[in-house]
């Protein structure tokens, strides 16, 4: 029975080598849960920019619809200002 300690050695061994394969194991799982989370949060930040990005454009054209009818406004303010003062003029007001 010579062989024993080897024996035993040899199974102590290989009993550390599955305590470290199953550590690597549990460390790998909890990376992967870890990069699954991220990835969930990445493509919930990616959802969130292109909502942003829509109400952005919405917006500007929502801007330059507002500019323009403003530039229409005026002029028509001016034109019916340059009216009124013609009408003044003429009945010498």
């Amino acid at each position: 029975m010579g062989d024993r300690p080897s024996i035993d050695a040899s199974l102590a061994r290989l009993l550390a080598v599955i305590d470290r394969l199953e550590a690597v194991a549990e460390r790998r799982g909890q990376s992967d849960r870890a990069s699954s989370v991220l990835e969930d949060e990445l493509h919930r930040l990616e959802d969130d920019r292109s909502r942003l990005a829509q109400t952005l454009d919405q917006a500007e054209a929502r801007s330059a619809r507002l500019e323009e009818t403003n530039r229409e406004v005026s002029r028509r303010l001016v034109a019916a200002m340059e009216s009124i003062r013609g009408v003044l003029e003429r009945h010498g007001g």
